[in-house]
């Protein structure tokens, strides 16, 4: 079986590293910015995870929602914790996020895993 988080970590900084390269002041600054605004800040980064996750399902981009969902599991978030927030992402974006949700809990299986 592959590793489909050893794979989307490897293609992101791939392609991150290749986006860069161009040098491109605007595109930096979004990266920065996209940094800095999931820093501790008067939001944990906890609370700033899920608020993305949150966005990112809602806005059906699954490649946002496995980089949240790393990033939740980093910060020690639990299943139960995602599991409610995912469920919170569902009302807000109705049945059409299903399909995000089934990739969201096959990554998340994933990250635990892989221990």
């Amino acid at each position: 079986m592959s590793d489909i988080v050893k794979e989307f970590n490897d293609y992101r900084s791939k392609m991150n590293d290749k986006i860069l390269a161009d040098n491109n002041k605007i595109v930096k600054r979004i990266f920065n910015l996209d940094t800095n605004a999931f820093a501790e800040g008067a939001l944990d980064k906890k609370t700033k995870e899920l608020l993305g996750l949150v966005a990112s399902t809602v806005l059906r981009c699954d490649d946002c929602v496995k980089y949240h969902l790393e990033a939740s599991y980093n910060e020690g978030l639990t299943k139960a914790e995602v599991s409610e927030a995912l469920g919170i992402a569902t009302l807000v974006g109705g049945t059409i996020v299903i399909p995000h949700l089934r990739r969201a809990h096959e990554y998340w299986e994933a990250l635990e895993n892989r221990g």
